[in-house]
């Protein structure tokens, strides 16, 4: 049985940076209306893509915290609420 390498689980995490930097250029051409229909729907892609790869990287973030929270049940770990004026 071998086990997945701890180095290769924070990829998604250490490019989310990038990754959201890409996906706000990638809306901003979008909302400048310039882009040809064909062009508009592979940004659309591509920017879906992106999308999915933030929210991978925000759910792996998420399990991260609730496993260093709580190692024996992660599972019961609950939510942070912030104070809000």
């Amino acid at each position: 049985m071998s086990s997945t390498p701890p180095s290769s689980a924070p990829a998604p995490i250490a490019d989310f940076e990038q990754s959201l930097d890409q996906l706000e250029s990638l809306v901003s051409r979008l909302e400048k209306g310039d882009l040809s229909l064909d062009d508009s729907l592979t940004t659309f892609e591509r920017g879906i893509a992106l999308y999915r790869q933030c929210q991978g990287a925000l759910d792996q973030a998420e399990l991260r915290v609730k496993l260093l929270l709580d190692p024996a049940q992660p599972d019961r770990a609950t939510d942070f609420e912030p104070d809000t004026p």
